[in-house]
């Protein structure tokens, strides 16, 4: 029986993000719906209650949400046509449904900073492939550039490097797209940053990810980021003006790049609990999950104090692996000290695909590292 004590909270999309936010809300014993396409998603088996339908429909998001108090994501590709509906009629949606438009279209994301005096990098946006190639012929555009596709893009998808000429050939993007100039990158840092609707703000420690080579998504992260007192003000600064002129409600995840001159510039935005942070659920003294929980019900926020130093790795799909997963080495894993898994409960694997993360704890960052080294090391996911 859901608890009396608080309102309905609805969550578009049964993911990984989906299930770690059901099991911040057990705490509580908070009512969790969420909408999904069937029961094999990771959110399905932690839900209050599970709801089979498609976010991306419709008539599907406003039938569920006119059930529910509050409406929130853990993916932003969603029909937000329904969450205006469903704002017009009483229900609050958060993050709201004109900041998930902003910065789902990554054109639209990249003009906003440019609009707002937000450090980026330099970009230009195109309708498809052709006007790219005309681009660079005119010498209106440089080689090298990062291409992104406007919207769809997730976990890497949609993005392609053009580094040399006879890439334009074999791997641009033929989508409405922003190009980007590539910055050269001394660090990737991230900072989440919440806000509740009553304008209370918090920040969680910066973080410092390093990307698998050919995946194109967070591999390793670590937190502190080692970077200096100065650069670390200036990250969390940096994220907040974000946060504050978006005037977005939840969390919203701020990946930066750091310059080797020590400028710091806005990559992109997620609004929501994102890779940068599942950390937290152990090395901070309040989880992403929970802050994000406590900011859409406008409750007061929790302290992010880093408890101990931590690193944290993504458990993929090993490559030529596609099938029902196996994980191979788990007893090794479990050995290791203050080490603590997280698997998503996805049945089937491939390759780099996201199918867990893991959080190693240390004395220090290095004893940290060294923990989440050897947690890479000991498990492969893999079909039998």
């Amino acid at each position: 029986m859901a608890n009396s004590s608080f309102p309905s909270v609805g969550i578009l999309g049964g993911g990984q993000l989906g299930k770690m936010l059901c099991q911040a809300g057990a705490d509580w014993h908070l009512p969790i719906h969420v909408l999904e396409q069937n029961y094999s998603f990771p959110a399905a088996n932690y839900a209050t209650v599970f709801h089979r339908g498609d976010f991306r429909r419709k008539e599907d998001v406003l039938e569920f949400g006119r059930k529910m108090d509050v409406v929130t994501i853990e993916i932003e590709h969603i029909d937000t046509e329904a969450l205006h509906q469903l704002v017009a009629e009483g229900v609050k949606v958060y993050p709201q449904p004109d900041k998930i438009d902003l910065i789902k279209d990554k054109g639209l994301q990249k003009q906003f900073y440019a609009d707002h005096d937000i450090a980026t990098s330099a970009f230009a946006l195109y309708a498809g492939a052709k006007e790219v190639e005309e681009a660079v012929v005119a010498g209106s555009l440089v080689l090298p550039f990062v291409q992104k596709a406007r919207t769809g893009g997730y976990d890497g998808q949609g993005v392609a490097v053009i580094r040399y000429v006879a890439d334009l050939s074999g791997k641009l993007l033929d989508v409405p797209c922003v190009v980007e100039s590539l910055v050269d990158i001394a660090k990737e840092l991230a900072v989440i940053v919440t806000r509740t609707p009553s304008g209370q703000v918090s920040v969680f420690p910066t973080v410092e990810m390093a990307f698998h080579p050919t995946a194109n998504l967070v591999e390793f992260l670590i937190c502190p980021a080692a970077v200096d007192s100065d650069t670390d003000v200036r990250a969390a600064r940096l994220a907040m003006d974000v946060a504050e002129k978006m005037d977005i409600v939840g969390l919203l995840a701020v990946e930066l790049f750091l310059t080797p001159a020590g400028d710091i510039l806005v990559n992109e935005v997620a609004p929501r609990p994102h890779n940068s942070g599942h950390h937290t659920i152990e090395a901070c003294m309040t989880s992403q999950y929970e802050q994000h929980l406590r900011a859409i019900l406008d409750l007061p926020l929790g302290p992010t104090d880093l408890l101990r130093p931590a690193a944290m790795i993504n458990l993929l799909g090993a490559e030529g692996h596609t099938g029902p997963a196996h994980y191979d080495g788990w007893a090794d894993l479990l050995a290791i000290p203050e080490v603590y898994p997280h698997l998503y409960g996805k049945a089937e694997t491939r390759p780099f695909r996201k199918m867990g993360h893991v959080t190693a704890l240390g004395d220090t960052v290095a004893q940290a590292r060294e923990r989440a080294v050897l947690a890479r090391g000991a498990v492969r996911i893999v079909t039998e």
